[in-house]
């Protein structure tokens, strides 16, 4: 029977050749309320199309007839080298689509030869996830009112050998999912009558649920009365986090933290701009996936103006929509140092645990080497700004 169980998904994975490959399998292997949680946005969604349209409305300008047989995607990132310009952003409590959740995500992350950047609100601790892990790894945290609190996970992100702080600034309050209200989606996650059958149909998920560890937030046992993933979550929401938060309190962080700073969740040129004067090593662009305010602009749409506003000072990082290699190319072109996902590795985990996350990363490796061939540039560093038509005279043939 196991070597019946590693031949099929062994055989499940070989048909999947693309990221929308790996989110299908995804939805049939986990409940829809899961998939949702995953998937979903904040509000009407609109932020997170935005994010992919901004992506596909640049085009771009091939250089052909150049030598491109010795290909190098690999670049540097904060210093260190990395085989593969795609980080593993922040997502918590991964171990809802897979029992092993971030620790397949950071052993993965190893094998392709790039970061693992983890979540204050991670599934398994952060010591539990520097254990496994091989590459960079990055810890993400947020400004809360408790100085004693950020201040214990700084002192433990330091401890296990973090390289770089990611202090994630769009979260004043939480956005409003509204699949989630509509799922009736909770954490732990519940399954309710409307949604048994469905849960049924997914038993490998279920015997997860079962046999695997709480789901909860592994890094924030003993802050609130009862270490449940709801009772930690609604002390977070009441008593940690912090709309007074200002630009004051980074300098606090900073010189608490004597790695790598990076800055995640900036979205004009006055924020990039702030950030880099009050000590960040790297921007990085992003709008929470669309999980957080609605109405935001794409990603790549505000990019290039971020580039400028920080003018060198400081690498500048990008997420949102990221599904191809391509687009990773793209983020490039328009100034990025890398590119980040966060659904992409939950949905590699939800789809095929530690195997599928690792099919994600085969994948995008793959599209990147491509389109390094298709545009005329063998080297990833290499890429700049000439590679894309602008957008005002882009076209299709």
């Amino acid at each position: 029977m196991k070597n019946l169980a590693m031949l099929f998904a062994r055989s499940s994975l070989s048909t999947i050749n693309t990221m929308d490959d790996i989110r299908s399998l995804a939805a049939r292997r986990v409940p829809r309320m899961i998939f949702d949680f995953i998937d979903g946005g904040a509000d009407a969604e609109l932020t997170m199309a935005a994010n992919r349209r901004s992506l596909d409305d640049w085009h771009f300008d091939p250089r052909y007839l150049r030598d491109v047989s010795a290909r190098d995607i690999s670049t540097t990132v904060l210093g260190e080298r990395v085989a593969l310009p795609f980080g593993l952003a922040p997502a918590g409590l991964a171990t809802v689509a897979h029992p092993d959740g971030e620790l397949a995500a950071a052993r993965a992350a190893g094998r392709a030869g790039t970061v693992f950047a983890v979540s204050t609100a991670s599934g398994h601790t952060l010591e539990a996830i520097a254990d496994v892990a091989t590459g960079p790894l990055w810890f993400q945290l947020y400004l809360w009112k408790d100085d004693d609190v950020v201040g214990a996970l700084v002192d433990r992100a330091a401890a296990v050998g973090c390289s770089a702080l990611v202090l994630t600034i769009d979260v004043p309050t939480v956005g409003k999912r509204e699949r989630d209200l509509r799922n009736g989606m909770s954490l732990p996650p519940r399954i309710r009558t409307r949604g048994a059958l469905d849960a049924a149909r997914r038993p490998r998920w279920i015997r997860g649920l079962v046999s695997g560890p709480e789901i909860t937030f592994a890094n924030l046992a003993g802050i609130a009365d009862g270490d449940s993933a709801a009772t930690v979550g609604a002390y977070v929401d009441r008593s940690l986090i912090d709309p007074t938060a200002t630009w004051d309190r980074v300098d606090w962080l900073r010189r608490r933290w004597n790695g790598a700073l990076v800055i995640k969740g900036v979205m004009s040129r006055h924020d990039a701009e702030l950030a880099v004067e009050h000590g960040a090593d790297a921007v990085y662009v992003s709008n929470h996936g669309g999980r957080q305010l609605d109405g935001a602009a794409g990603t790549t749409t505000v990019l290039p103006e971020i580039v400028d506003a920080v003018a060198g000072r400081a690498e500048v990082f990008v997420d949102g929509g990221i599904r191809r290699g391509a687009d990773i190319v793209k983020a490039k072109a328009l100034g990025a140092t890398a590119a980040f996902g966060g659904r992409p590795w939950v949905f590699g985990l939800a789809a095929d645990g530690e195997r599928g996350v690792d099919r994600m990363l085969e994948i995008l490796s793959a599209d990147i080497d491509r389109t390094l061939a298709l545009v005329g540039v063998p080297r990833f560093d290499d890429v700049d700004r000439s590679v894309l038509r602008s957008r005002d005279v882009a076209g299709g043939g």
